[in-house]
């Protein structure tokens, strides 16, 4: 009997652990499925450490795109930067192939980021996210892959995602509107910026804590790379202040509290790369994109993915943060 179709299979812990052991000829103790996101994340547990293994979707990540990242990443470990990094297996590749239910999938297995996210970031750690994220750019403006990552632009980040997204506003025309008319602000005021002296390399694009480690030393680790693609290096610092964003808008930190915790943390990248002002001053309009590409995303995998909290009641309040984060910090 032909089995039928699938989308979304989850692979059997038990039988990655004894396919990871070969593979790798690491010794498990067990395996254990993390979370299902928009990969599959699985903790694989030896005697004396411990690793990541991710599995990607194909509707999420082709090859070549996965490819691009373990590239990068490998790039980013040779030259010192502090990351999660893909380990080689005892036939010296780096990607696994499994035969699915839904078919090809792609796994790699990651170096374990030691240590935990820290939410409420002190001052020693606001320094050392500024320096290694530095650190970070000044390998991801020279480096070049020789596969294709996605590229940020106002047409990735602004106009294609609000093209994809208009279904979903069916029964919302005025948010859609709203954010149609932002998006077109948006994309006037950032022509005003001189963007082609703004630093371009490839940017994580989601510094956020949750995808950084502190262990009890203070070093830092990052990891989750999945979205890293070319683009303004501005995009990593406008994602880290979204953080502070929300913070202050879940009433965690004062507006003034945020501003003087992003300086210290703009001090301290500047100590190992430059900045500058008008790249600063980008930050609000580039996060404009951030926060519709990714509702875009959120819309495109919704059948094995968002469907848990994407709706109408989502939709609108999403719509009314972007409208704080524009009344609070655009101007036109």
């Amino acid at each position: 009997m032909t089995p039928f179709p699938a989308q979304y299979s989850t692979l059997s812990a038990l039988a990655l652990k004894d396919y990871i052991t070969a593979a790798y000829g690491i010794n498990l103790v067990s395996c254990k499925y993390l979370l299902r996101g928009v990969s599959d994340t699985y903790v694989l547990t030896a005697a004396d450490a411990r690793y990541i293994l991710k599995i990607y979707r194909d509707q999420h990540r082709s090859l070549s795109e996965i490819q691009g990242e373990v590239e990068l990443l490998n790039m980013l470990k040779e030259y010192g930067a502090k990351v999660s990094y893909p380990l080689v297996d005892i036939f010296g590749g780096q990607i696994q192939k499994f035969d699915a239910a839904e078919g090809t999938r792609y796994g790699i297995v990651l170096s374990y980021a030691q240590g935990k996210p820290v939410l409420d970031l002190d001052d020693e750690q606001l320094k050392t996210v500024g320096r290694e994220m530095a650190a970070v750019h000044n390998i991801t403006a020279v480096v070049k892959l020789n596969y294709a990552r996605k590229a940020y632009t106002t047409d990735t980040t602004l106009t294609v995602p609000l093209n994809v997204l208009e279904p979903a506003f069916a029964d919302l025309p005025d948010e859609y509107n709203y954010l149609k008319e932002t998006a077109t602000r948006v994309i006037q005021k950032l022509d005003t910026f001189d963007t082609e002296k703004f630093s371009y390399g490839y940017c994580q694009y989601d510094f956020l804590p949750k995808n950084f480690h502190f262990d009890d030393k203070g070093q830092i680790t990052f990891f989750d790379f999945d979205f890293a693609g070319q683009g303004h290096l501005a995009n990593d610092l406008m994602s880290f202040f979204v953080h502070f964003f929300m913070h202050v808008f879940t009433g965690k930190l004062t507006d003034e509290e945020a501003d003087r915790m992003y300086q210290v943390f703009i001090a301290a990248y500047r100590e190992v790369r430059p900045v500058s002002v008008e790249e600063i001053n980008a930050i609000p309009y580039l996060g404009v994109g951030f926060w519709i590409f990714y509702l875009g995303f959120q819309y495109e995998n919704f059948d094995d993915w968002s469907n848990l909290f994407f709706g109408p009641k989502f939709i609108k309040d999403r719509v009314a943060l972007i409208k704080v984060w524009v009344d609070k910090y655009c101007e036109f």
